[in-house]
């Protein structure tokens, strides 16, 4: 029994590498902190990236927090201090587990959200790797899609395998920029919305001094002119 073409492309790519992505939104109360961790194995690649947001009406608009990584030994592996985005990947030297934290202690700092993406691959040594039946039969991208593919097209003896999980990130590179991309517009329409409201609020208590000033006038003059008799 044969497989189909395209069921042994993926049945390859399950056996040659496992690529984990995970997307996350959390709201970092102000003086806060929030860690999370992962469990890799040595020469494992684990990428995370995020943003920070502000859903509170009327903030200060102070998007920074800061973002650190420890490995299973204790030491810093990224450490980041008064930042809003950030991208940073790493291979793990050791087997064990890894932590990252956002923190929310500056001075005056207000609850902000935090989106963040997670990405891994696990690493297969070549030993353990099984045979690739399409790089076996000598079968690339161009031969067997007959596509003009800009992205892939400049690696000539690409094979599916590695095709498929190029297009896996690609496709986690477009979700992360749309995560970003709706935290910027939640982000700009609040700062839109609470410059508007102080912009009203500032328009109502101009013309309450506005109205108590010709109120006071009104009763000065009148006071002013006012003809006091002696009987």
């Amino acid at each position: 029994m044969h497989l189909p073409w395209a069921a042994r492309s993926l049945f390859a790519v399950a056996t040659v590498a496992f690529q984990a992505v995970s997307a996350h939104n959390i709201v970092l109360p102000a003086h806060g902190i929030e860690c999370f961790h992962e469990s890799l194995h040595r020469d494992d690649k684990m990428t995370v990236t995020f943003q920070t947001g502000d859903r509170e009406f009327g903030s200060a608009g102070n998007l920074d927090v800061d973002f650190w990584m420890l490995n299973p030994s204790g030491g810093y592996e990224v450490n980041e201090r008064s930042v809003s985005t950030g991208d940073h990947s790493f291979t793990a030297h050791t087997d064990g587990k890894y932590t990252y934290c956002f923190g929310n202690q500056h001075w005056g700092a207000n609850t902000k959200e935090v989106s963040f993406n997670v990405h891994g691959v696990v690493y297969v040594s070549e030993s353990e790797m099984p045979s690739d039946p399409i790089e076996a039969e000598g079968t690339t991208i161009q031969d067997s899609l007959l596509i003009d593919f800009h992205p892939i097209q400049a690696t000539a003896k690409l094979t599916m395998p590695s095709a498929v999980r190029k297009l896996s990130d690609l496709l986690a590179q477009v979700k992360d920029e749309q995560q970003y991309i709706i935290m910027r517009e939640r982000t700009h329409r609040n700062t839109a919305e609470s410059t508007n409201a102080r912009v009203k609020w500032w328009n109502l208590f101009v013309i309450g001094v506005v109205l108590g000033e010709s109120l006071f006038q009104v009763w000065w003059l009148r006071r002013f002119f006012e003809v006091k008799r002696v009987v």
